[in-house]
């Protein structure tokens, strides 16, 4: 491309092209021809409306319509070939235009600016993720509930501090990512909602002087409505921001979930078995069986969180309207939407495929005194004892069974009246790990009835 036709664009404005330097900063068709499918279907929605309105003909509206129709399929097919000298996707597609139907390429740019186009192209593009994300989440969401559903009887520990707490059911633990992973994708339709506002026809900043339709550009590219003020239209990216907010809360979820597939899998613990498609192996350890998957996308969380922080940095003091700072506000989503949707579809993978080891489980669900809390729950019940004097005699007989070197049930009723002297043989009908989780029949507790309950109702949600 020639200093002379980059010059073209400015239309005489500027007597020398820029240099090599300032054409590289000041480019960005290397990453935003990515939004070149939402250019396009915003342009062909501006020029319908233009030729409705009477701001151009139907016949030069037609040519541009089925022109941009052209060089989508050239950009699809692999054949348009891009230039840095015409800035970004934009002004690539324009050029292109032209050469393809002439003249009437010129009017296509008539009551819009750069400024507007590509705010619509880049709410286009986010929306666009926000959907494939909201199919992610459930994707994952139906594979936890397929697990929680198998597993709602299995019993596993439940820690605090990563250290055994209570007996859970492994349905109860599957269903509390399916509760987060849930606020994630309200989080997602939320974020929808709100920016589904056209900024197209705002212009520069200010609107235009043309009798332009912005309802009907609006309901054609599927807004609710347009923008209300033309200087927020063009130069805010909150919901950009609202995106990378989004997906670095789905992130960290994903991310802690990933932490416990590591553990878990781990030759210490053994409580699952992750499929060979979603491990490695080591090139000089031949035992090995690594949870690489899970462990990438443990770390996708700080790209994702670095890129919302950087988009919050390159917005946080900009005076209105449009500042050329904003040609910075593309990569990040794109990296973090990338990465977000991979980490979803490799847990996704993950949880399909991965089979709990049951009796690992079961076994570690009994250790490091685990029913203590259903026995101290006892004394209240049946003794009506203070809790407060229950902890404390509870804790004698941990103590007492850890002298021992046995487990709570291990007690016999006489060691246990040494402690307590009303204590009856009743005690053992809870210190098993199943009648302990049995009794947890709360709302939204472990017991496996409460389990298939919520089991039921995420599935009539999700539908």
């Amino acid at each position: 491309m020639t200093d002379k036709t980059s010059n073209q664009m400015w239309g005489g404005r500027f007597a020398a092209g820029p240099d090599a330097i300032m054409e590289a900063i000041n480019a960005s068709i290397s990453f935003d021809k990515r939004m070149a499918a939402q250019d396009i279907a915003g342009s062909r929605a501006h020029a319908a409306m233009l030729a409705a309105t009477g701001i151009v003909s139907d016949s030069d509206a037609a040519a541009m319509r089925e022109g941009l129709l052209t060089v989508l399929s050239e950009i699809e097919a692999g054949e348009f070939t891009f230039s840095t000298a015409l800035e970004d996707i934009h002004m690539n597609v324009e050029a292109r235009l032209k050469d393809l139907i002439g003249a009437p390429a010129g009017r296509l740019h008539t009551g819009r600016s750069r400024n507007d186009q590509v705010a619509t192209d880049f709410r286009l593009w986010v929306r666009d993720q926000l959907d494939a994300v909201d199919q992610a989440l459930q994707a994952l969401m139906h594979a936890l509930l397929v697990q929680a559903e198998a597993g709602s009887d299995w019993v596993m520990p439940g820690f605090t501090h990563l250290q055994t707490a209570q007996p859970v059911t492994w349905g109860h633990h599957m269903m509390a990512y399916v509760e987060m992973f849930g606020r994630d994708l309200s989080r997602v339709r939320d974020a929808r909602a709100r920016m589904n506002e056209c900024p197209l026809g705002a212009a520069a900043l200010a609107g235009t002087s043309f009798p332009i339709d912005r309802e009907m550009t609006a309901k054609a590219l599927g807004f609710d409505r347009p923008c209300a003020n033309s200087l927020d239209a063009v130069s805010d990216r909150d919901f950009a921001l609202e995106f990378l907010g989004a997906a670095s809360i789905c992130a960290m979820h994903l991310s802690r979930f990933a932490e416990e597939l590591v553990i878990w899998s781990s030759a210490q613990f053994r409580f699952v078995a992750l499929s060979d498609r979603f491990s490695t192996g080591s090139s000089i350890m031949p035992q090995k069986k690594n949870p690489d998957a899970a462990e990438l996308i443990r770390a996708k969380v700080g790209r994702i969180f670095g890129a919302n922080v950087a988009l919050m940095m390159v917005m946080k003091g900009l005076p209105l309207a449009y500042s050329k700072d904003m040609q910075e506000d593309k990569e990040q989503v794109f990296d973090a939407a990338d990465n977000l949707m991979l980490a979803l579809a490799a847990m996704e993978g993950m949880v399909r495929d991965m089979a709990a080891r049951t009796d690992n489980l079961e076994a570690a669900a009994g250790s490091g005194f685990s029913t203590a809390t259903d026995l101290a729950d006892w004394l209240v019940r049946v003794l009506d004892m203070p809790f407060r004097e229950a902890h404390h005699v509870t804790g004698a007989l941990v103590a007492k069974a850890e002298a021992k070197g046995c487990d709570l049930p291990d007690l016999s009723l006489t060691e246990m009246q040494e402690v307590h002297g009303e204590i009856t043989a009743s005690i053992y009908d809870v210190l098993g790990v199943h009648n302990s989780v049995a009794s947890r029949v709360s709302y939204g507790g472990t017991a496996p009835s409460q389990v298939r309950a919520q089991v039921a109702r995420w599935k009539e949600r999700l539908g």
